[in-house]
């Protein structure tokens, strides 16, 4: 006999799960829909060759192959070199993310689009990742990217985006982070290693997990000097406010005019003078995000210091990510929630709602045909009205009836035996406070449920 079981870093989700989940994707669409997102779906696998070199060395080591149909041993052995190797094998992938599935959509696609085109996307990806807390090898991801667009002004809607579904959802506490590729490149622009720049980048990164003299170990060890190394110290340790912080960059990078253009785009999004915002963006300079394709604003959530979680969305800006399929000069902005930590969060900290947690708000109990046969009258009644009931589906004892009721969380139960058949009523009793009244057949739909 097999025992039953599931791949390490994958859950199954029962229905009270579901439908947590399901409140926190309703939230994230309908503040997507609020801005003028459209909806879009792509493949759960991509071609290997779409996906392979967009996120980094890390990140091909990453992605879930997924093997050739027919003779693939027999290919393989045929195959001169690695190449031939990994394509008789392997030429398929699961999708690492939804953004480089999105940019071979917009390439493939563009002649029907109009631009600037704005989506959103809420799917699973799949990463071959260590499972741990918070850490998962399928997960959903809820992405908005802008395409055909340059204006900063896509920047602070996206912040925006944020703000108001973190508010909606009546999480506090959240930490919106904020840097700059091109401050970044600035940096490796001032020491001369800009062909450095994603191993800097990575290395930064990591700063959360290794520490300082992990970062320095690391730097020297991707080939960075001493004297480099010090600069790049001096960087991370940038502190005070946002605007002191880029204030000092100001400074420190003042000889590279693509950090002061980074700088200035900063400042714009903190600053712009066209909104406020709940969760004010702080600037964090040891903000990487060692994803390749980003070249403008980065930014990534921090969940509440309550609670022991890393981030829980991030995004930024990519100038030329259709560039890699063929279609130049298209520039794009986008941010993603990572809806499995979320969901963490918020039951970690008990914020769902009692809404959230049931769908049927009353049981009719099954006390036998003529009875049944009234009860579904009512049932379907209350249906109509939006309100979700069921009956019981067999006549079985009440006590059984009850305690399927309780353990489903249904709040009301509905009762019609012999007396309420003969009198037209229907008794209705709330769980939670195990009041009981009587009510007129023609009134239960009217019931406050």
């Amino acid at each position: 006999m097999i025992k039953p079981s599931i791949p390490k870093g994958t859950r199954d989700f029962g229905p009270v799960i579901v439908r947590k989940r399901n409140y926190i994707f309703q939230t994230i669409r309908e503040v997507f829909e609020l801005y003028g997102f459209q909806p879009l779906e792509t493949p759960a696998m991509e071609n290997l060759s779409t996906l392979t070199g967009k996120y980094g060395e890390e990140g091909d080591k990453l992605m879930f192959k997924v093997l050739n149909n027919g003779e693939i041993f027999a290919d393989a052995e045929k195959a001169t070199n690695n190449k031939e190797l990994v394509s008789a094998l392997s030429e398929k992938a699961l999708r690492y993310d939804l953004t480089i599935p999105f940019a071979r959509f917009v390439v493939m696609n563009q002649n029907d689009l109009a631009m600037p085109f704005k989506r959103y996307q809420m799917q699973p990806v799949w990463r071959a990742d260590r499972p741990q807390k918070g850490r998962y090898r399928e997960f959903y991801q809820c992405d908005a990217d802008v395409v055909g667009s340059n204006s900063l002004l896509n920047e602070v809607e996206l912040l925006l985006i944020y703000d108001t579904v973190f508010s909606r959802l009546g999480l506090q506490g959240v930490e919106l982070r904020v840097n700059n590729r091109k401050i970044l490149y600035g940096l490796a622009e001032v020491i001369g290693k800009t062909s450095l720049l994603t191993d800097i980048t990575i290395s930064i990164d990591k700063l959360d997990k290794i520490g300082a003299e992990g970062v320095r170990k690391e730097l020297a060890e991707r080939g960075l000097t001493t004297e480099d190394i010090n600069t790049i110290e001096q960087f991370l340790a940038i502190d005070g406010t946002s605007e002191e912080k880029l204030e000092k960059l100001r400074t420190l990078l003042k000889d590279s005019p693509t950090a002061q253009k980074g700088i200035d785009e900063l400042s714009f999004v903190l600053n712009s003078g066209y909104t406020t915002y709940n969760s004010i963006p702080v600037v964090d300079v040891t903000l990487a995000r060692g994803l390749n394709y980003y070249t403008g604003m980065i930014v990534e959530v921090k969940a509440p210091a309550t609670v022991k979680m890393g981030s829980i969305g991030g995004g930024g800006r990519y100038d030329d990510l259709t560039g890699l399929f063929g279609l130049p000069g298209i520039s794009g902005v986008g941010i993603s929630f990572g809806v499995d930590r979320i969901y963490d969060v918020l039951e970690e900290l008990k914020l769902f709602p009692e809404t959230a947690q049931q769908s049927t708000r009353v049981l009719f109990l099954n006390l036998g045909e003529a009875n049944a046969r009234a009860a579904f009258g009512h049932v379907q009644a209350l249906r109509n009205k939006g309100i979700a009931a069921e009956i019981y589906h067999e006549s079985s004892k009440m006590d059984k009836q009850m305690k399927y009721a309780d353990k489903r969380g249904i709040p009301f139960v509905a009762i019609i035996g012999e007396s309420e058949l003969q009198e037209n009523l229907v008794s209705i009793k709330n769980l939670q406070t195990g009041q009981q009244e009587k009510v007129a057949a023609a009134a239960v739909a009217d019931f406050a449920f």
